[in-house]
């Protein structure tokens, strides 16, 4: 097999496999170099270490479950980052639901890891007192006595980890990698001492998110307290009355969704005050769609960022790459397609309306779901600003009413240049700005940290144990 003559197996290695898989992916000369090397190390399957794998969830209970702006947290696998949980809730349950999904419940100290679709392979630990539920794509490890969820979490997360999840997903369909697959997962048995360092590492990086996360809900107040929606009670109720003059002949909308009170409340208290359409406050630059066909089947090519590839925190690793025959037929497109400093990349399908502005020029193409937008006067209207309004409720609630009724969300290019955005004093804007920042500047620390982490536990497995606690010291990580 081209690629893998370099690799030296004995047969019992390949055995295991080639009894139930026969698909290329298995065999990637990558993932045989990690077997090769973890079959040298005293290991112990995730399932030895563990009290219980379990991921029961909601899917089969659908029915029985209603979901509510608040309540008790329910995790989907899109909350589940790298070795850190985004607690950026969109479905919650009440207490009835929650003692349904016993068997869901996620308790402090479980490792999670995300079995399905395109999150597949994160891994983060558990680490809050309070109550939450997840879905059954999120496996909930509990480990035995003695075993640092931490060290699993960032092993898991690390590139030994991950070629092992990678290796024996499913890859027809939707992926996904079943428990009993993740049971059957090696780790090495990493010394106690060892264990401490990465524990206190992730402490102190899970302490610096926390404090970011702080000062970026401050500055989400300070907006809500300009607007004087801080008190705000959306409306509960879930009809209308309009003639048809008043809805289709203004909106040429009939869904009776689209003209729920809570909508007309908030639109409102924008009006109110000083405003602008967002089209005539930014420029709208459409990305492309290439199609899954260019798509790289190795490491190497140009990332692709897709909607599930960032958030309003931050952009992660693209997961998928653009080939490199694709990269040279297009190499005009390409430098005009990716986005530069400042720029507000802003989702228009799927997971629509979340923003996040770059703060240096990008090495990637976005797909067609995603928007770039550039603020045209930024003396009066400040890209941070801008970006923490499109992500509060001021906009989300016009995403929710322009793209709801139906299954895959899509919110069309003309009903964003319409939406309205609050254009407040200059002064608080700089404040809100500031606090934004700041919180980015923590965050970018809080994911070092994170980075040094892993990459210990890779030198611990590449050389030693040793080598990787003076890594870890040198980075200033504990």
């Amino acid at each position: 097999m081209e690629g893998l003559e370099a690799v030296e197996l004995p047969l019992s290695v390949c055995k295991s496999i080639i009894d139930f898989r026969i698909d290329a992916n298995t065999y990637k000369k990558e993932y045989l170099n990690t077997e090769w090397i973890l079959s040298n190390k005293k290991t112990n399957t995730i399932e030895a270490i563990s009290n219980s794998i379990q991921n029961f969830g909601a899917y089969s209970l659908c029915n029985l479950i209603n979901f509510h702006e608040e309540g008790i947290p329910f995790l989907m696998t899109k909350n589940v980052r790298n070795n850190f949980i985004d607690w950026k809730i969109e479905k919650f349950v009440d207490l009835e639901g929650h003692k349904l999904l016993w068997k869901s419940h996620c308790k402090k100290g479980q490792v999670l890891v995300t079995m399905a679709g395109e999150y597949l392979g994160r891994a983060a630990v558990f680490n809050r007192d309070q109550e939450a539920s997840s879905n059954q794509a999120i496996a909930k490890i509990s480990l035995k006595s003695g075993q640092s969820p931490y060290t699993l979490s960032t092993f898991l997360n690390s590139k030994f980890g991950q070629h092992q999840i990678q290796r024996f997903k499913t890859i027809t369909g939707q992926p996904n990698i079943n428990m009993s697959l993740i049971g059957q997962l090696v780790v090495p048995n990493f010394s106690h001492d060892f264990c401490k360092n990465i524990e206190a590492i992730m402490l102190k990086a899970d302490a610096i998110n926390k404090e970011a996360t702080s000062k970026y809900c401050f500055a989400e107040t300070m907006l809500l307290e300009t607007l004087d929606l801080i008190k705000l009670k959306p409306s509960t109720k879930s009809f209308n009355i309009k003639s048809f003059k008043d809805s289709f002949g203004i909106t040429g909308r009939l869904d009776a969704e689209y003209y729920q009170p809570k909508y007309e409340q908030l639109m409102k208290k924008i009006a109110a005050s000083k405003h602008g359409k967002l089209g005539k406050l930014v420029d709208i630059k459409k990305s492309i769609e290439p199609g899954s066909d260019v798509y790289a089947e190795d490491e190497e090519g140009l990332p692709f960022l897709r909607v599930a590839d960032y958030s309003k925190q931050g952009v992660t690793t693209p997961q998928v790459r653009l080939n490199k025959y694709f990269v040279l037929e297009n190499l005009d497109k390409i430098a005009d397609l990716k986005p530069k400093r400042d720029t507000i990349l802003f989702s228009k399908d799927g997971s629509v309306g979340e923003a996040y502005l770059l703060r240096e020029d990008a090495d990637f193409i976005t797909s067609g779901a995603i928007l770039h937008l550039t603020v045209k006067d930024k003396t009066n209207l400040l890209p941070d600003y801008l970006t923490l309004a499109l992500n509060s409720i001021v906009v989300k609630q016009q995403a929710e009413r322009d793209a709801g009724g139906s299954i895959i969300l899509h919110w069309r290019k003309e009903e964003i240049e319409n939406v309205l955005v609050p254009i407040i004093d200059k002064a608080i804007q700089q404040e809100i700005a500031i606090q934004v920042q700041d919180s980015f500047k923590l965050k970018a620390e809080a994911e070092r940290l994170l980075a040094v982490a892993k990459r210990a536990v890779e030198i611990a497995i590449e050389v030693d144990e040793e080598n990787a606690i003076n890594y870890m010291w040198e980075q200033n990580g504990v």
